[in-house]
């Protein structure tokens, strides 16, 4: 099991109220599956990502990663469990403009201490993986939506992390782009990689193997099927 979430709940204090974002949330994710969790606006699925990618404290309940029992650890042994455990991948790409492609990459393993000559092969490799080896030393600035979308997927996936975690990655493309980055996303799952997404977008969703369906901050699930 790479991922166990066993009745979450996250409330947020406002002013006197109390206000429930997560009401009993559980979910299971073994190695290698490919996972979306669709809902709308306000449903609670940024809450629960933020939670998933330890980027937030649950008010109570269990969460391991990777094996791990997050509860009661400190800010910096969260950092460090986002930085080993968890590649993220957002709608906005959150590239550096004024650094190549190949130097975005390999950011991530700055912070994971490894030296340069071993960063720059590893990001070189992502970016390959990902089909940008023509384009390792442009700057985001001269790269397509799509092309700076697979750089962050190349960042996300260089420290070799146990779950890659895409908030809405399409969801600043273009449809063919789109279509690009959901079949990169699936032939990446195809080599083992455990996917979750977070999306408000059924087609997008369809692409997973399973769908969760998160709504008023409960949990639901249907069976996913591939989009063609």
């Amino acid at each position: 099991m790479i991922l166990k979430l066993d009745h979450i709940y996250k409330d947020y204090i406002q002013g006197k109220m109390t206000v429930p974002a997560l009401k009993d949330v559980s979910l299971h994710v073994e190695k290698g599956e490919y996972v979306a969790i669709m809902g709308p606006s306000g449903s609670g699925k940024s809450t629960l990502m933020n939670i998933i990618g330890c980027l937030d404290r649950a008010t109570s309940g269990e969460y391991e990663l990777a094996g791990e029992d997050v509860r009661g650890l400190s800010d910096k042994q969260l950092a460090d469990i986002r930085l080993r455990k968890v590649g993220f991948v957002f709608q906005n790409f959150q590239l550096l403009p004024r650094m190549s492609a190949l130097d975005n990459v390999a950011l991530p393993l700055i912070y994971a201490g490894i030296r340069k000559k071993v960063r720059r092969e590893r990001a070189k490799e992502a970016l390959i993986r990902v089909g940008l080896q023509e384009r390792i030393n442009f700057n985001p600035t001269q790269l397509s939506g799509g092309q700076k979308q697979r750089v962050a997927i190349a960042r996300a996936m260089v420290n070799k992390p146990d779950i890659l975690l895409a908030d809405e990655p399409t969801g600043a493309l273009d449809s063919k782009s789109s279509k690009q980055i959901m079949e990169l996303f699936q032939k990446l799952n195809d080599e083992g990689m455990t996917v979750i997404m977070i999306t408000h977008d059924s087609n997008i969703a369809s692409y997973a193997k399973r769908i969760v369906t998160i709504f008023d901050g409960e949990l639901s699930e249907q069976k996913g099927e591939v989009a063609r």
